[in-house]
């Protein structure tokens, strides 16, 4: 390997990410209907080995809503999330159809959580590819009990994200 004669000065690159937190009273009546749609889905989870039941709920851009669960397996590979059920089903029954908002609910034996859940890093991969797909951004709303996130962006999920430009 050859030594760089040149003295290199190491730089930080600082990335920000915005996040607005809110009540439930203080949301839009869309808003707020789309977080209840989340809300009711977690009632369908199937969920038996981790008693962890996610809902998502995602309006389209013909204002339609599309509800997901996640689907446990006892093979765990095998079961798939919340966020990937409805949007792989909102993107093979309205493959035209941008998703404007995904709100994200999830709960346990106990009730719903205190703190907004945040997707795992596939279903963050899963929305951006779908943002992707449509060239609009896709509002993010991840519920709790206590704060609702608002993320005007896939981008604030996955700030350092890959996309299929790298495959060019």
């Amino acid at each position: 390997m050859q030594e760089n004669k040149e003295e290199r000065i190491m730089k930080q690159i600082k990335l920000e990410i915005n996040i607005e937190a809110c009540h439930y009273d203080e949301l839009t009546e869309k808003d707020r209907k789309l977080i209840d749609a989340a809300c009711e889905a977690t009632k369908r989870s199937y969920a038996p080995y981790s008693h962890f039941a996610v809902g998502a709920a995602a309006l389209l851009e013909n204002d339609i809503v599309i509800t997901g669960t996640n689907q446990e397996n006892a093979a765990y590979p095998s079961g798939l999330c919340a966020e990937r059920t409805t949007l792989f089903y909102a993107n093979s029954q309205y493959p035209d159809q941008a998703v404007k908002t995904l709100a994200i609910a999830a709960r346990t034996e106990n009730g719903f959580l205190d703190t907004p859940i945040p997707p795992c890093g596939a279903c963050r991969q899963v929305l951006l590819e779908t943002e992707k797909r449509y060239g609009k951004p896709m509002r993010i709303l991840l519920y709790s009990k206590t704060d609702i996130y608002i993320l005007e962006n896939v981008s604030g999920l996955l700030p350092l994200s890959f996309d299929g430009n790298y495959l060019k």
